[in-house]
């Protein structure tokens, strides 16, 4: 688990096992989890969460962007901190999202087609081979207007 947040790049791929290949060349990382249509990288420099989809249909390879914080009090602060602001956000809590339980936000962006942001503390990994949607790997809620989610083509 992270100890500091780190950007998170969630990525729509056609072959999931070359996109695999290159991303573990690229930033000589293993995967940290691989499931059905779903791997993760937790790259420690430059620091960052590399999500990669298996999503041959997306018309774009951007899914979404987030942060991922150390802890679930984080992510509240950054709810009250988005609250202040006056922007809009969800704040599903215990969300069963790309085989994990999280806490998060999701923050309206103005940006079209980019949609959401995710600001998440992962609470436990979720070995179910179903995940929490369809796909295996959908949240269980999104943004308030239905956009960025896991396995949405954005």
């Amino acid at each position: 688990m992270a100890t500091t947040s780190r950007i998170q790049l969630a990525l729509n791929v056609a072959d999931l096992d070359a996109a695999t290949g290159f991303y573990r060349n690229l930033f000589g990382v293993e995967p940290a989890k691989q499931r059905s249509g779903y791997v993760n990288f937790e790259i420690p420099d430059p620091p960052l969460k590399l999500v990669l989809f298996h999503n041959p249909d997306a018309t774009t390879a951007l899914n979404h962007l987030g942060v991922e914080m150390p802890t679930s009090a984080d992510v509240a602060a950054a709810a009250e901190r988005f609250a202040t602001a006056g922007l809009r956000h969800t704040t599903p809590e215990n969300d069963r999202c790309c085989h994990a339980v999280q806490d998060k936000v999701w923050v309206d962006a103005p940006d079209v087609p980019l949609g959401a942001w995710e600001f998440y503390a992962v609470l436990a990994d979720d070995p179910d081979p179903a995940g929490s949607g369809p796909t295996g790997a959908c949240c269980t809620t999104t943004a308030t207007d239905g956009g960025a989610c896991c396995a949405t083509v954005l």
